[in-house]
């Protein structure tokens, strides 16, 4: 007879590591032995380093789920069955608690946060040992073993890889560094759930997020207070950063957005449509939606459109002494300090002071007799390149940013250097992989469209170069020595064609007068090179054919038709970007797949349009 006092749990075999997908489906049995159901989750309780297991989530015989506590009745455990210490009419139900979750229902095939690896990922399974009288997780499975453990093909790989001595890795994140994302965080405290998110830098936190879906990020986001918010946003792609502080509510966007560098806002808020751009002004201090909506009158890609209106600027007619007490105030505002921009009482820039200039000087030394009045400046309409190149050659940490009469109206820091420049770098390679332009798609139609785009580029590239054969196919069978030099054709006149188009772009790029003034003499250098290759690679037809005995009439023909196309081909490459610049269009665009597929065609059109004619004439 069964007693009706609860038999604390009793674990068979205690230290075992047991994996959850493991017990999943395995029969819970009555203290009678009685079948009354087949597991189906897991509770834990997450306040716990490694959080224990609090209930056994169960299916009975008609379906019905049941939820009973772990510890009051659960006396034995092992990974093919579960006995409980009660008969099945004893059972009482347990409810889930706010600090608990499910591991089938909360956890598995879920997202993470990876808090230590600064990475979102997916849960293949989880680790579960038994330590004295309870049940406790270790971590999250998140590597392919996971995988194959729930397809039952964890051993079958193991002994085949044993052949060979490798082992797959286990890849296990202890459960400290894990946050979850997929749960209902309404009911839980903030020091229970993504606690570990606060303590990581922002930079790391843009990186997680920006692995999310869009209601995973606003869900996550809605924990960081305003500060670390803001932060986040400042160091997120531009995209997600546009679409959280969309989806945001107008007051909490604009807080954040009002405590943001200006440059940075005016970022995100140039990227929102215009009513929510409107909005979101409209409640921000006047003061931080004025120079928010000036820096957004400033061109895009200029000095004016990355630059910061915080900088510190002091009139000249301070002493050091002075100086330094107003630094004591502005410090904790400003992005950047390492600089003093002296200016008169109508805002022009007169010098510039380094912190060390300041401290070595006297206290009652003028800031004027101690400032350097050499300065670096840029204009607000140079472009972005341009700043970043100053910046780069002159080891500047920051560029003052003038308007035409000289006025001070900003600064272009290092670190949006280094972004102009990432986003010039990659803009170059997509221009050379025939991407310059990427859009997002939402849809899967949309996607095949962007990824089969270029390919159709490609085919119709083909296309083009099969009909200009066809064409000229009885010139082919007339002369069939001419289909010896098509590989020839094209593959020069490609080289030569890019090597024209680099050469000038890179003297077109030049920001020296000097490097300028001899971009006449390289583009003849250019067209001499081409002349030299083109009679070159003709006499080495010619040579070719007369070995093979073929006859003159055709060696000739052919020789002086691929020494023209080449030359013709050279001196489009080397002209092509002068003729693009003259347009106002940019000359890195002859570079692109287009233009280079283009210049192929037509290497191959001109030949065989020469070879036909010259052939006819003898």
């Amino acid at each position: 007879m069964s007693s009706s006092r609860p038999r604390r749990a009793f674990l068979v075999g205690s230290g075992r590591m047991i994996y959850f997908t493991k017990i999943l489906g395995e029969q819970v049995l009555d203290s009678n032995g009685e079948p009354v159901g087949t597991v189906s989750d897991l509770a834990i309780d997450t306040r716990e380093i490694f959080p224990r297991v609090t209930s056994i989530a169960f299916v009975g015989p008609d379906k019905r789920p049941f939820m009973l506590s772990w510890r009051k009745y659960v006396a034995e455990f092992s990974p093919k069955r579960i006995t409980l210490n009660q008969p099945g009419n004893k059972l009482r139900f347990s409810y889930l608690q706010p600090a608990e979750v499910l591991l089938a229902r909360d956890l598995l095939d879920h997202q993470i946060v990876d808090t230590q690896g600064r990475k979102v990922v997916r849960v293949n399974d989880v680790k579960l040992t038994e330590s004295r009288r309870d049940l406790r997780v270790l971590g999250a499975d998140v590597g392919f073993r996971g995988i194959l453990r729930r397809l039952n093909l964890e051993r079958p790989f193991d002994v085949t890889l044993s052949l060979v001595r490798y082992r797959i890795p286990e890849n296990l994140i202890a459960w400290n560094y894990i946050d979850l994302l997929e749960r209902d965080l309404s009911g839980v405290k903030l020091s229970v759930t993504h606690k570990r998110l606060h303590e990581l830098h922002p930079a790391d936190i843009a990186d997680i997020i920006g692995q999310m879906d869009a209601a995973h990020r606003v869900r996550v986001f809605e924990h960081l207070d305003l500060l670390r918010a803001a932060d986040t946003i400042s160091e997120s792609e531009p995209e997600v950063a546009a679409e959280l502080v969309e989806s945001l509510g107008n007051k909490r966007a604009s807080d954040i957005l009002e405590i943001m560098p200006p440059d940075d806002a005016a970022d995100i808020v140039g990227g929102l449509p215009y009513e929510k751009a409107e909005v979101l002004l409209s409640l921000m201090g006047f003061k931080e939606a004025a120079e928010i909506r000036k820096l957004l009158g400033y061109k895009e890609h200029t000095a004016g459109g990355i630059m910061t209106t915080d900088f510190t600027a002091l009139s000249e007619n301070l002493t050091v002494e002075e100086t330094i007490g107003r630094l004591r105030e502005l410090a904790p505002e400003e992005e950047t300090i390492y600089y003093i921009y002296v200016v008169d009482d109508e805002g022009h820039l007169k010098g510039v002071l380094s912190l060390r200039d300041l401290i070595v000087s006297t206290p009652d030394t003028h800031i004027h007799d101690t400032m350097l009045t050499d300065i670096i400046t840029v204009n607000v309409d140079d472009d972005q390149e341009k700043v970043a190149d100053v910046i780069s050659k002159y080891d500047l940490i920051a560029a003052p940013v003038v308007e035409e009469a000289g006025k001070l109206v900003g600064i272009v820091t290092v670190d949006d250097v280094l972004e102009v420049m990432e986003q010039e770098s990659a803009e170059d390679i997509a221009i050379l992989t025939g991407s310059r332009w990427p859009l997002r798609f939402d849809t899967t139609f949309s996607w095949f469209v962007q990824r089969s785009g270029w390919l159709s580029v490609w085919l119709f590239a083909g296309v083009v170069a099969g009909t200009i054969l066809f064409v000229y196919l009885p010139t082919l069978r007339s002369l069939a020595a001419t289909i010896l030099f098509i590989p020839l054709i094209l593959r020069i006149s490609d080289d030569v064609g890019n090597r024209s188009v680099a050469a000038i772009i890179q003297s077109l790029e030049g920001d020296s007068e000097e490097v300028r003034r001899g971009l006449l003499r390289r583009t003849g250098l250019d067209l001499l090179v081409s002349v030299g290759i083109g009679l070159l690679s003709g006499l080495l037809a010619l040579v070719l054919l007369s070995i093979w005995r073929q006859p003159l009439e055709t060696a000739l023909s052919l020789g002086v038709s691929v020494a023209v196309t080449i030359v013709l081909v050279g001196s489009i490459g080397t002209v092509l970007p002068l003729v693009l610049e003259r347009l106002d269009l940019d000359p890195t665009v002859a570079t692109g797949p287009i233009v280079t597929t283009g210049m192929s065609a037509l290497g191959l059109l001109i030949y065989l349009y020469l070879a036909a004619a010259v052939g006819a004439r003898m």
